[in-house]
């Protein structure tokens, strides 16, 4: 295999609800942030405000407590299946390294792919970007009449805006994934890539399933709620005219692709329907079948802790009497390619967990970033689609590098996140009141005497100032936790008292 690419790279061109048992739980506060660009690539929007949409979570307390408790338990499994295999880390390294292999000779699997498919009987569409797949799913599915489309989980789908463009050509799209299904009754978008609707109760399930399929409001048991949101969707799927898939990997040597569910809906949606369609990003490709085991392996322990998922489907063409096309979409990949620092961000296989172990994720909920992808990989994603709208998203983050540890494909989300932030104030999309902050800290920390003065008023400030006069609108970390009490000796006046003497000694 190749190394990592370098500058010469050439672009190529063509459930997860939380059932609490909490009773009476309230119903969070609306905190999405803006509406998402959905591969939109205009630079003009107002820039998202993920701290303050970060607050209406959070003002629900019962919910921001139940999401960071749930996210970080799927963290913790996670650790469990990891120990549990020996050669994880060989595993992880492997993954990487295929995924780097196959993005800088991208072109040559797409071109493998693209023959072995239609050797399959399969049809191959190529789309440039969300609109263009969008219409290509329009077309075949108005050539053969369809009007009721029934899906999986995609988030290459959700990245596109599908939905919303069927709605306008009078084509019902339904999400036959719990937690997506959730999220589409409840005029939501999935806060996370996994376990779209991790950030609500069973409670606002129950609300939202009553007021939508009719169910009894007042009961909220998990059996139930699952029961009869599996009524009210399976003659929807038995009366579909096409069903659309998206595809964890796509293997070159073959041409067929596997989708990994925990519910078995990807299942029906694509056998069900004599019609199958299914959108892949460039991105999956990975060269041959036997790469696919090491993937498999890493995919559910990294997403939810589980040594696998319900079910691991391999498509490799239509069924008798049936008709497959595969719509390949770069949407900015390409482009994202041929970024030095970032372009190893299309080794993503969408785990989610960097999202279940990043401490703001977990605190602010996914619909607070505004955007298709949350959490840490969407602060290194999100700007490659739309730079000014997701300029503050960087920010986002404390750079302790857990997401980078846990990442399956080692993918430096960490590092790649500072590299953003550098970008963003080369690029004047930082507002001036940070400037002037950073400013100020970098004077601050480039001078030892100002530094050990302003920890010396710092400590006396925690210690003695009124509470109003500490939790105000200038200290932005005090939001929603309290500083923590001064040390009673700083490691610079205890090393001074211990050791500086030593030194001296010595010389």
């Amino acid at each position: 295999m190749s190394p990592a690419p370098g500058k010469d790279r050439t672009p190529v061109s063509p459930s997860g609800l939380r059932l609490d048992h909490a009773e009476g739980a309230s119903r969070p506060l609306s905190y999405t942030a803006e509406a998402q660009p959905r591969g939109a690539k205009v630079n003009g929007d107002k820039p998202i405000n993920q701290a303050e949409a970060a607050e209406r979570f959070l003002a629900a307390p019962e919910h921001a407590k139940m999401h960071d408790e749930r996210l970080w338990d799927l963290r913790s499994k996670r650790d469990r299946e990891m120990h549990g295999i020996p050669e994880w880390e060989e595993l992880r390294e492997l993954a990487s390294h295929i995924k780097e292999h196959t993005l800088t000779h991208l072109d040559q699997y797409l071109e493998q792919f693209e023959a072995n498919a239609q050797a399959n009987g399969i049809h191959v569409h190529w789309a440039k970007d969300g609109a263009e797949h969008n219409k290509i799913v329009h077309s075949i599915l108005a050539d053969h009449g369809a009007k009721l489309l029934i899906k999986s989980k995609s988030m290459l789908t959700e990245e596109c805006g599908l939905r919303h463009y069927m709605a306008g050509v009078g084509i019902d799209v339904i999400e036959t994934d719990l937690g997506e299904r959730i999220q589409q009754l409840d005029s939501e978008d999935p806060s996370h890539v996994v376990v779209p609707a991790v950030h609500k109760l069973r409670t606002d399930v129950a609300k939202v399933f009553s007021e939508t399929i009719g169910t009894d409001p007042g009961n909220s048991d998990v059996h139930y709620l699952a029961e009869a949101q599996r009524q009210a969707t399976r003659p929807l799927i038995l009366q579909a005219d096409a069903g659309m898939t998206g595809a964890n990997y796509a293997v070159a040597e073959t041409g067929g692709f596997v989708v990994c569910t925990n519910e078995g809906n990807a299942d029906l949606s694509a056998n069900v329907p004599p019609l199958h369609i299914a959108s892949i990003g460039i991105e999956k490709l990975i060269p041959r079948l036997e790469d696919l085991a090491v993937f498999i392996r890493l995919l559910s322990r990294s997403a939810l802790g589980s040594p696998i998922t319900q079910y691991t489907s391999h498509f490799r063409g239509p069924r008798k009497g049936g008709e497959m096309h595969i719509v390949l979409v770069d949407n900015g990949r390409s482009e994202r390619l041929g970024m030095e620092k970032f372009w190893t961000s299309l080794k993503c296989i969408r785990c989610g967990t960097c999202m279940n172990t990043c401490p703001v994720y977990r605190r602010s909920g996914g619909l607070s970033y505004g955007a298709t992808y949350s959490g840490p990989i969407g602060l290194i994603l999100d700007p490659t689609f739309n730079i000014r709208k997701y300029s503050a998203l960087p920010f986002s983050s404390t750079l302790n590098g857990s997401c980078s540890n846990v990442c399956p494909v080692k993918i430096n989300i960490h590092e790649q996140i500072y590299s953003w932030r550098q970008e963003m104030v080369n690029r004047g999309e930082v507002p001036l009141e940070k400037k002037l902050a950073m400013k100020a800290a970098g004077t601050v920390l480039s001078h030892p005497a100002a530094y050990r003065l302003a920890v010396d008023m710092g400590d006396a400030a925690v210690s003695h100032l009124p509470h109003f006069a500490i939790y105000n609108r200038l200290n932005a970390w005090g939001k929603k936790r309290d500083v923590p009490a001064a040390p009673k000796q700083t490691f610079h006046s205890w090393y001074k008292a211990n050791h500086a003497h030593k030194t001296e000694d010595k010389t």
